[in-house]
């Protein structure tokens, strides 16, 4: 095996720097590559990246339409088929759901009733539907709802 001090990159595989502005023998002395005057010859010259010349830009020009409503409550949805990786009689908080990897850490979450489900389990949530609240309780089970 080798030694972590004689490990050396592949041949062909890191390339020289390109160093602008180091006179006419480097290919790229004088103007650096930049050309003749211009806004983007100058030091610290450029236009922003959604520019378009001085014209009213797209993102001003397009219609706007519909309502973005900022106070939004976004829950992260697990359907009742999910459930199934649960033991029967078991306990199933917010945190066990993230280890199983139904929900993100952090989130709200909501249980629908899309699927079925076969085992009694106590369901500790924020939220959960009417029709999954339903199939849980026939199945012998409970929803708590807890504050998020």
């Amino acid at each position: 095996m080798n030694e972590l001090s004689e490990l050396k990159a592949p041949e062909g595989s890191r390339r020289k720097k390109h160093r602008v502005g180091r006179g006419p023998g480097s290919g790229s002395g004088k103007t650096s590559g930049k050309g003749h005057k211009g806004q983007n010859s100058r030091s610290g010259g450029g236009v922003p990246v959604l520019f378009e010349g001085g014209q009213m830009p797209y993102y001003r020009r397009a219609p706007k339409y519909g309502f973005k409503n900022r106070f939004r409550t976004e829950y992260n949805v697990v359907n009742i088929g999910d459930l199934s990786t649960f033991d029967n009689g078991a306990t199933v908080s917010v945190e066990d759901l993230v280890k199983a990897g139904l929900v993100r850490k952090g989130t709200l979450v909501k249980i629908l009733g899309d699927g079925t489900i076969d085992r009694s389990l106590t369901l500790k949530v924020h939220k959960a539907s009417k029709s999954a609240t339903a199939k849980i309780e026939a199945a012998g089970g409970t929803v708590e709802v807890i504050l998020g």
